[in-house]
């Protein structure tokens, strides 16, 4: 590229934000990532109510969020830029359109993404519901005819979102993994060099290891039966992890809800606890956490916080 055209470019970014031809190269980074991680499950929770596409509600969600650091969502819970209309509830105050215009206020994330479902069920929005939950392309333009936002390339924006982190992938999600433990992962004949194998726990409708020292997902697959890939995909790891004596490593993906004798309790954070290893006792995806407690992406547990689980 030369240096007339990458100045060129630099002044286009620095006037008009970052334009539209530059968007259909959007590259991932781990702000957005950790977003999709936390919330795609309730967009999923919310197609199936709503027949929203769960690619459409998280791309809004990044967009008019910032991917969760807006002060809308950090102040307010508000991911879907929603303003006042009609609204009984709390409200703030922000510039958009125009100066000190209000926004509707939520207690947490989960009432931000119903409201934002309830949201599209007006009449205006109706005809979007006529296209198929797999046509986000559809979604995204209708989106922008029916007047949801006022940015031109809003529809641009939200699909080239949707296609770079591949949130079109969730919109065929039918239900969640299930794993029914059987004979030959229970007797596999792997040579584990001397050590005995792993036993096998039982809990939340999981099965599960306890690490040893030396563990690794790709030595703990030889001997389960399970791919490496899986196994740290179910434990939202990466691949290239080491694990730690003692770590909890579950076989399939995490139960949605704690079991029933700990729902509607506190977890109190003890020393050396973080949101990740009180998700692995619980046997709870991590995003869970986030979405019950209402808390911020950048959130890191304090001893003697108080965590609400469900």
């Amino acid at each position: 590229m030369s240096i007339r055209r990458y100045l060129h470019i630099i002044l286009l970014v620095f006037v008009f934000g970052c334009p539209e031809f530059l968007l259909g190269q959007v590259k991932t980074n781990a702000v957005y990532q950790q977003y999709i991680e936390i919330y795609k499950d309730l967009a999923i929770e919310q197609m199936k109510k709503y027949n929203i596409p769960a690619s459409i509600t998280l791309a809004q969600g990044l967009l008019e969020s910032s991917a969760g650091r807006s002060s809308l969502a950090t102040m307010g819970n508000n991911h879907f830029g929603i303003k006042c209309h009609d609204w009984k509830g709390p409200t703030m105050l922000r510039d958009d359109d125009a100066p000190n215009e209000c926004f509707r206020v939520y207690s947490n994330p989960r009432a931000s993404y119903e409201d934002h479902s309830k949201f599209l069920q007006r009449p205006r929005y109706q005809g979007l519901f006529r296209l198929k939950v797999t046509d986000y392309r559809g979604w995204a333009n209708g989106l922008k005819a029916c007047g949801y936002a006022t940015s031109p390339t809003y529809a641009t924006n939200l699909i080239n979102i949707i296609e770079a982190y591949r949130l079109y992938l969730y919109d065929t999600q039918k239900s969640y993994d299930t794993f029914v433990i059987n004979h030959s992962v229970a007797s596999a004949k792997v040579e584990l060099k001397g050590q005995q194998p792993h036993r096998l726990y039982s809990y939340n409708k999981n099965y599960y290891v306890i690490a040893r020292r030396g563990d690794t997902f790709a030595s703990l697959s030889k001997e389960l039966g399970v791919s490496a890939y899986k196994l740290a995909l179910y434990n939202e790891r990466d691949l290239v992890d080491m694990l730690t004596d003692g770590d909890i490593v579950y076989l399939c993906k995490k139960q949605k809800h704690v079991v029933k004798e700990y729902r509607g309790r506190y977890h109190v954070v003890k020393n050396g606890e973080s949101l990740y290893t009180i998700a692995q006792h619980y046997g709870v995806r991590l995003a869970r956490l986030y979405v019950w407690n209402g808390l911020s992406i950048d959130y890191s547990a304090k001893v003697g916080d108080k965590l609400y689980v469900y």
